[in-house]
């Protein structure tokens, strides 16, 4: 499972233990939604407008058993005034001063949860990129280039 409504998935049984005792961060560019227009798709980049990176943060699973890797879950909320147009959901986004507390072993669990929340800021953009980006052969700069 790759997304996961973190209003819900810390309760799951598949996912309860990874929320409480695996938690890491992911440093991101941005990610990706897809708006219909004119019977077309049309896909948009959301990135942070004053940072180049944003997190996402995210529960560790355990180890997949075929190939001893660990798996991870995209936690997802509401989605703020700039996604909403598009989605009613976006990945939970965690503002920098917050890291400490969704990394730290001994944070209490209602503190955690809490950060389970919409982005708190207004400095996400949006903009549109080329369809080259929606094959996924494809992993260089043209997949975050703005459309012609």
């Amino acid at each position: 499972m790759i997304n996961a409504r973190s209003e819900t998935a810390p309760e799951k049984p598949y996912f309860r233990r990874a929320f409480r005792e695996r938690r890491c961060l992911i440093p991101a560019d941005g990610f990706y939604e897809w708006k219909r227009e004119n019977g077309a798709k049309q896909t948009l980049l959301f990135s942070h407008a004053r940072r180049p990176a944003l997190c996402l943060h995210r529960p560790l699973g355990g180890w997949n058993k075929d190939e001893g890797i660990r798996f991870c879950t995209i936690p997802t909320t509401q989605a703020d005034d700039l996604v909403g147009g598009i989605h009613e959901w976006m990945p939970v986004i965690l503002p920098r001063d917050h890291y400490h507390a969704w990394l730290d072993p001994e944070s209490e669990w209602d503190q955690v949860a809490a950060l389970l929340a919409p982005y708190p800021g207004d400095d996400l953009e949006a903009y549109p990129v080329s369809p080259y980006m929606n094959s996924p052969g494809n992993d260089d700069s043209r997949c975050i280039e703005p459309a012609a």
